[in-house]
C-alpha cells in the first residue's frame, strides 16, 4: 500500500551525482594542466632560441688588429684592414659578411667579391690562417685583411689628406663592428701609413 523511500536511497542517488561532478572537475583539470604544461615548453624553447641568437650577435664579432692605407702622391688609394676573431666569437665567414663604407663621397654597402653582386667589392687575403680556409676565421690566431680598392670601378675615389672614414662590418649572426680611421694630415713621401 503505503510505499517508503529509505534515506539510503536518497543518498546513493546525491553520491553518483557528486562522483559525476568530481570526475568532470577532474577532467577539466587534467585538461588544463596538459594546456599549461604544452605552453611552458613552447615559451621556454623560444626563449633559449632568442637567447642563443642574442648570444650570437653579441659574441661573434671582428676585432681590428690594424688598418693600413696605400699612399700614392698625396692620396691613399686603398685601403687594408687587418682583423681577427673577437673574444669568445664563434666561426666567422668573411664571404657571407657586408661592409657599410660611410665616407666624404657619401654610403657604399659592400660584399665580398666572390658573391657575384654588382658594384663596389671588397676582397680577403688570409694573413695568418691555421686551416685551409679562404675567408673563413675559425681560431683565435687567424688574422685576413679586408681591402678596399678605392679606385676601382663604382669606388669612392681616392682618400684625401685630412678625410675620414667609417666602415661597419656586419657578420652574417647580425653582429657589427665598427671601425673609424683618419687619413693623416701629410702624407709626406710615404708608400703606407697606419690610418
Amino acid at each position: 500500500m503505503f510505499e517508503f523511500i529509505t534515506d539510503e536511497e536518497e543518498r546513493g542517488q546525491v553520491g553518483i551525482g557528486t562522483l559525476i561532478v568530481f570526475i568532470a572537475m577532474v577532467l577539466v583539470a587534467a585538461i588544463a594542466a596538459g594546456v599549461l604544461i604544452n605552453t611552458a615548453g613552447f615559451l621556454q624553447s623560444k626563449s633559449q632560441e632568442t637567447g642563443q641568437q642574442s648570444s650570437k650577435q653579441v659574441s661573434n664579432r671582428l676585432q681590428e688588429v690594424v688598418t693600413v692605407g696605400q699612399v700614392s702622391g698625396s692620396e691613399v688609394t686603398a685601403v687594408n684592414v687587418t682583423v681577427t676573431q673577437a673574444p669568445g666569437a664563434g666561426e666567422i665567414d668573411l664571404e657571407n659578411a657586408t661592409i657599410n663604407w660611410i665616407g666624404p663621397s657619401g654610403t657604399e654597402t659592400l660584399t665580398h667579391n666572390s658573391s657575384g653582386a654588382d658594384g663596389w667589392e671588397f676582397t680577403t687575403v688570409a694573413v695568418k690562417n691555421t686551416d685551409d680556409s679562404n675567408t673563413v676565421l675559425n681560431d683565435a690566431d687567424d688574422r685576413f685583411n679586408i681591402n678596399f680598392d678605392l679606385g676601382a670601378s663604382n669606388g669612392p675615389g681616392n682618400l684625401q689628406e685630412g678625410q675620414s672614414v667609417t666602415i661597419k662590418i656586419n657578420t652574417m649572426a647580425g653582429a657589427t663592428t665598427s671601425i673609424r680611421f683618419t687619413v693623416p694630415e701629410s702624407l709626406g713621401q710615404k708608400t703606407a701609413v697606419e690610418l
